[in-house]
């Protein structure tokens, strides 16, 4: 059985896998490239990278609708919890976890995580994910950091880039990002939501595929990708 991945844009996706859906920074309200509405996306896990507001999005609003398991940091978690958010489970940097689904690692991520209403959020991660002999690393918001050669050592089936600048490693430093983690498929993500991450997926595709082995699939928001 495959594992879909959708994009919903920015760093919104969905992963399918054995009618389990994990929900990964649900940035929909509020989000001009969002494809969906809230209600209208199934969770039965959401995974919160940061505590900023385009990554933290909807997802009191969809946890309370689906009773997801919100999976985060542990200052992220109780924040969640104070929202009324019923069921989470707190992880941290270099902890993995398994779920009945398959097992999550958090990693380090090179960003900020202040929640939205400027309470203290704890460190920023990215997402390692084994789900069904496939490994997927959600990279969330970052920039370029040597250890990515390390989670790249695990055999990374896909690789999901932020490339959109300004916030996050921009298309140079997400081309070395692909070079450190060797990934056999690469998704770039976190680019065109607002004017000042405007980038040219296409011309970073080539680019790449031109200078590593990496197959890179470029979606539209709501489109997806099967492993």
């Amino acid at each position: 059985m495959s594992v879909k991945v959708t994009w919903y844009s920015h760093a919104c996706v969905l992963i399918e896998t054995e009618g389990t859906h994990l929900l990964i920074d649900p940035f929909i309200s509020g989000n001009p490239l969002a494809p969906v509405k809230p209600d209208e996306i199934p969770a039965d896990y959401i995974l919160v990278s940061h505590g900023h507001g385009d990554h933290v999005g909807d997802t009191v609003d969809i946890a309370k609708r689906t009773g997801a398991t919100v999976i985060s940091n542990f200052e992220i978690h109780n924040w969640l919890l104070n929202q009324g958010v019923e069921n989470g489970h707190p992880q941290h940097i270099g902890g993995g976890f398994d779920y009945p689904w398959g097992r999550v690692k958090l990693t380090i991520a090179q960003h900020g995580s202040a929640l939205p209403d400027g309470s203290y959020g704890g460190n920023p991660c990215g997402f390692l994910f084994y789900v069904q002999g496939k490994k997927i690393y959600h990279a969330c918001d970052t920039g370029l950091f040597y250890d990515m050669k390390l989670i790249g050592e695990e055999g990374i089936d896909l690789a999901i880039l932020p490339i959109g600048d300004n916030f996050t490693m921009g298309p140079e430093d997400g081309l070395r990002a692909v070079k450190l983690i060797e990934p056999q498929k690469v998704l770039p993500i976190h680019y065109d939501t607002f004017d000042m991450i405007k980038q040219d997926p296409a011309a970073w595709k080539d680019r790449v595929e031109q200078e590593t082995s990496t197959q890179v699939t470029v979606l539209k928001p709501g489109e997806y990708v099967e492993l």
